[in-house]
């Protein structure tokens, strides 16, 4: 690829990196399918299958600029978070808030950091083709379609009676109201890691909820990240042990974080926003390790190519996330289901034609 990989395809290729890694729609799916429905050069400079591949250190690479854009969209939600690790630390505590999403994050990132050094060769090899990617793009829809499926079946489980929605309140603002609210006081009374690993006491949702269609929180970013932090550690380890089947081209890194943190009781709002806060130590970390590989052979005559592509992921992925952050305040993630399953089933029908 170093002879091959032009600007153009470094620029597409980065911008889709940077806004596919944030929408639920899988940005490996992408770049995989991409080059293939393209075809011609595309298809042969861009094979992240290939053994050795440099498209796949370029896409990697790209992470960085991503991880970046996240840093940048939520610097104020990592200070705070890197404050209460160091005053965990510092203490010997889990006391507050930002120290339990600290140690939640953490946790959250072990079991995908470990299955990534385990199996991401195998997977991209194996399964980064574009016929799997195809399949696994609708498996990405149907996640998505179920995730809002069960939402909502346990959302009409605690609404109020038929009577109670003719008062003026929209079904969504019925369903917000029977939601618990988990902004509560976030100094908590746990002392230690054993006793800060269970769920919060009752007080902690006997708060007011939400009036009518305003958003839960995530306009406050204090208020989203105690709400996170008033689930259990074993809650929020699954929610990122989730980013797992993000390894399989066409799975969404967003997409599956935040169906499971739908499944575990967030709202929209909140999930998108931990996916997001979820996915910036994974992304960076999986950057870094393939960064070395830019300056090797692998990397050879493309370094500007690399930069104009992280570039375009940079910017991509900064509008990306505050769009999205924006959206699922008031929104599903039903249309990203519908495109999922649309975009797989066209490509592989496409690919069968060819």
């Amino acid at each position: 690829m170093s002879g091959h990989l032009t600007f153009a395809e470094a620029i597409v290729v980065g911008a889709l990196q940077g806004a596919a890694e944030l929408f639920p729609v899988s940005s490996l799916g992408h770049s995989v399918l991409l080059p293939a429905l393209v075809g011609g050069g595309w298809a042969a400079d861009l094979n992240v299958s290939a053994p050795e591949s440099p498209y796949l250190a370029f896409i990697v690479g790209l992470h960085v600029a991503t991880a970046l854009a996240l840093v940048l969209y939520f610097w104020r939600d990592w200070v705070r978070i890197v404050t209460g690790f160091v005053t965990s630390i510092r203490y010997r505590r889990v006391h507050t808030a930002d120290e339990r999403l600290a140690w939640m994050i953490i946790l959250a990132t072990i079991p995908v950091g470990i299955a990534g050094l385990a199996l991401e060769h195998t997977f991209r090899t194996v399964l980064g083709r574009p016929v799997p990617a195809a399949i696994f793009l609708i498996v990405n829809g149907g996640i998505l379609y179920g995730a809002e499926r069960l939402r909502r079946r346990a959302a009409a489980t605690t609404l109020p009676p038929a009577p109670a929605l003719e008062t003026g309140l929209s079904r969504r603002a019925a369903i917000r109201r029977a939601e618990p609210d988990w902004s509560a006081d976030r100094s908590g009374t746990a002392a230690g890691f054993a006793s800060s690993s269970s769920a919060p006491s009752s007080s902690a949702s006997s708060s007011a909820p939400p009036a009518d269609d305003a958003p839960t929180g995530a306009t406050d970013p204090v208020a989203s990240d105690a709400r996170v932090a008033a689930r259990s550690f074993i809650q929020t380890t699954l929610i990122g042990a989730a980013q797992i089947l993000a390894l399989l081209p066409g799975i969404s890194r967003s997409g599956v974080t935040m169906a499971a943190g739908l499944r575990s009781g967030l709202s929209h709002e909140d999930s998108a926003r931990f996916a997001f806060l979820l996915a910036t130590p994974v992304i960076l970390a999986a950057g870094a390790l393939k960064v070395p590989d830019l300056f090797g052979p692998l990397g050879k005559g493309i370094h500007g190519q690399v930069l104009a592509g992280s570039v375009a992921s940079f910017v991509c992925a900064y509008l990306a996330v505050r769009f999205l952050t924006r959206y699922f305040e008031t929104r599903t993630l039903t249309p990203f289901a519908i495109y999922c399953a649309a975009a797989g089933a066209v490509s592989l029908a496409w690919l069968g034609l060819r």
